[in-house]
């Protein structure tokens, strides 16, 4: 099953304005979460990257991130030696994008922020040109259009390169529960204090699941809190399975080279995929 938003964009190439009910504020979350960063988290997200491509040596790889968020993982994608190509859909993601890339890479060549931009825009995404590696994490489930957005990373794809990407996992009546608290979330004010105050519990489990791990404060760089936030709030909202997953991108002529699921569990299967060419 996958859950299709409520929204209006679904296949229209045309994503909900930043700042409507119909969309959750994902850059200004980020902004608050990049006045916590330190280089713990940064070491954090460049381990979390290795980790999913499977090498920490990107020296001469053209990296497209889309929907690059906070920009911690574009730099950390960058600190590995690859060449950066960085965009959002939403302002204040690309702003935040841009104060890490001045205040770690300056006006290094290696990193370019091309500024506002949607994957649902195919004539945008052409312009950029092809990559070695194309990631997007946590992002395409939140355009209202999954299988177009997915449809429009693929095709940036250059022969024998991969497309590296997140989506959430599909759960069937669990993830319809949590399409209806996002949307109570960005209904407005008491919606958005009630669902956070309502799933404290939640958060305080994840917590104790940290604390067991010996992971308190750090997955892939994020912070806990900031990334509770994000899941409440994060709405157009889309969930797919793993095997829907594969039956998008394998017929345009890719494998799977490696994937981490989430099993039955909330949260993001991360999926590798490389082009045949390169076999």
């Amino acid at each position: 099953m996958t859950v299709q938003t409520a929204g209006p964009v679904a296949g229209q190439g045309v994503e909900a304005a930043p700042g409507t009910p119909d969309r959750f504020a994902f850059g200004a979350n980020w902004a608050r979460f990049l006045e916590t960063l330190d280089d713990r988290a940064i070491a954090e997200a460049d381990a979390a990257l290795a980790r999913l491509l499977g090498t920490r040596a990107l020296a001469g790889q053209r990296v497209l991130d889309i929907g690059s968020g906070s920009g911690l993982h574009s730099l950390a994608a960058w600190r590995l030696g690859a060449d950066v190509t960085s965009f959002d859909y939403d302002a204040d993601s690309v702003a935040c994008t841009r104060t890490l890339q001045g205040r770690y890479a300056g006006d290094d060549a290696r990193w370019r922020v091309v500024g506002q931009g949607s994957v649902l825009d195919r004539a945008f995404l052409e312009r950029l040109g092809t990559f070695d590696v194309v990631y997007s994490w946590g992002v395409l489930h939140h355009t209202g259009a999954l299988r177009q957005a997915v449809d429009n990373a693929i095709a940036r794809v250059r022969p024998g390169g991969r497309l590296v990407i997140a989506l959430y996992n599909d759960q069937g009546w669990i993830s319809d529960y949590w399409i209806r608290v996002k949307r109570w979330y960005n209904a407005g004010p008491v919606g958005r204090v009630a669902m956070t105050v309502a799933h404290l519990p939640y958060l305080a489990l994840r917590v104790l699941v940290r604390l067991a791990r010996g992971r308190l404060a750090l997955e892939r760089g994020m912070s806990l809190w900031h990334d509770y936030v994000d899941w409440l709030g994060g709405w157009p909202f889309e969930v797919a399975s793993p095997a829907t997953v594969a039956g998008w991108v394998a017929p345009a002529g890719f494998v799977l080279e490696r994937e981490f699921l989430v099993g039955n569990r909330q949260g993001c299967n991360e999926f590798v995929f490389v082009h045949r060419a390169a076999s």
